[in-house]
């Protein structure tokens, strides 16, 4: 079996997913290939396993990428294309009827920013625009519907969006959670002696929480900003990820973490980080403070990682950190209660040490990459017997 994976980002937690379900495929002898932008295979490393295409479509007005992309697919003949990106989405649904042997998925990992709040838990991201619900509502269900496709969604939350708002079959939407590679991200071995500026696991010095992402108005590192001034117990925040963003958030940092702040309370930006699994390892916590979400990577991969979490109650994170510390769960967009979820874990080694536990085996038992290849093949079947009738 050929299964295609097709990207036209270069970067973000669909990449990497990407990637992942692409090594996971070939390693279980299955002809995987990923066609994306050069970047992606650069970041990778080659990936051993995968046939990797480079193809670049960098916007919907890139009229000859988009093209090339169309051709490139075509002549892989795949039996099955995984489209991981809306703009992927839209080209490969497109082209469904001209590959009469091929069945099509597309993974909705998300709900355009200015639709966000039509997912359970999310806040609007972004103004709303004319042709929002042209786009992505009344056009996602006509090129799923031409396309014969079968939807992936990483959570309920979402599943239930694609269903009631955009207006897809039930019966053709599966859930299939986001997995982690629990090997490559997983509990680091403990630091040998405390720093001046922090210490492991509440031995005495600051305790050091890593936030990850892109420094985009969704992610809301505005609020982490503002609920580091607030909080009572001494912490460093390591802000891992770049955006457009990044002068403001620093411009806020000067202006709400100042001088005599920042000899208790820091919030670092580090700028983009290539390999997050060795930051999660030297950290006490993680935090996620979106305003909307579906089943987010970063959060898997602290908690594959052994750490706990203070999170945003948005989309499917309910899904994934609610059963492990549903106390933790803040209001989007509310930097006070961030601020109390935040001292309560940053005071509390014991609590952070149990829940991070709790957390690696929560992934371990439901979002590894073995768990998301498992659900991906059981649709991938199901779109290739339905494409046969």
């Amino acid at each position: 079996m050929r299964v295609v994976q097709v990207l036209t980002q270069s970067g973000g937690g669909p990449v990497d997913h990407a990637v992942e379900v692409a090594v996971g495929l070939a390693g279980r002898g299955i002809d995987s290939h990923v066609v994306a932008p050069p970047d992606v295979r650069r970041r990778a490393g080659g990936s051993a396993g995968i046939t990797w295409h480079d193809q670049e479509a960098p916007s919907k007005r890139d009229l000859a990428g988009l093209a090339g992309l169309a051709r490139l697919l075509r002549s892989l003949a795949p039996d099955v294309l995984h489209l991981q990106d809306r703009r992927a989405g839209w080209v490969g649904r497109g082209l469904a009827r001209s590959l009469p042997r091929t069945a099509v998925v597309y993974t909705l990992h998300g709900v355009a920013d200015g639709l966000s709040d039509h997912v359970a838990g999310n806040l609007l991201a972004d103004r709303r625009r004319r042709r929002d619900r042209l786009y992505y509502l009344h056009g996602e269900r006509w090129i799923t519907r031409w396309g014969r496709a079968r939807v992936v969604s990483p959570s309920r939350a979402v599943a239930d969006f694609a269903v009631r708002h955009v207006g897809l079959d039930p019966s053709r939407v599966d859930v299939v959670p986001n997995g982690v590679d629990a090997d490559r991200f997983r509990p680091g071995p403990p630091a040998p002696s405390p720093t001046p500026s922090r210490a492991p696991n509440g031995t005495g010095a600051r305790p050091r929480l890593v936030w990850l992402g892109g420094l985009v108005p969704v992610k809301r590192a505005d609020v982490l900003v503002e609920a580091v001034a607030l909080m009572r117990e001494d912490v460093e925040v390591l802000v891992a990820g770049d955006g457009e963003l990044a002068p403001e958030i620093r411009a806020l940092v000067a202006d709400r973490l100042p001088e005599p702040v920042r000899e208790r309370r820091t919030v670092t930006l580090l700028g983009h980080v290539t390999d997050p699994a060795p930051l999660l390892q030297q950290a006490d916590g993680f935090v996620l403070t979106s305003a909307a979400e579906s089943c987010p990577m970063a959060l898997l991969q602290a908690m594959a990682t052994g750490l706990p979490a203070v999170a945003t109650a948005v989309g499917g994170v309910p899904e994934v950190w609610g059963p492990v510390a549903p106390d933790l769960l803040c209001p989007p967009g509310d930097p006070r209660a961030l601020a109390a979820a935040l001292d309560t874990l940053v005071a509390d080694p014991t609590l952070r040490a149990d829940l991070g536990a709790r957390a690696r085996e929560r992934v371990l038992s439901t979002y590894t990459t073995e768990h998301c290849l498992e659900g991906l093949l059981r649709t991938y079947a199901t779109a290739r017997a339905e494409r046969t009738r």
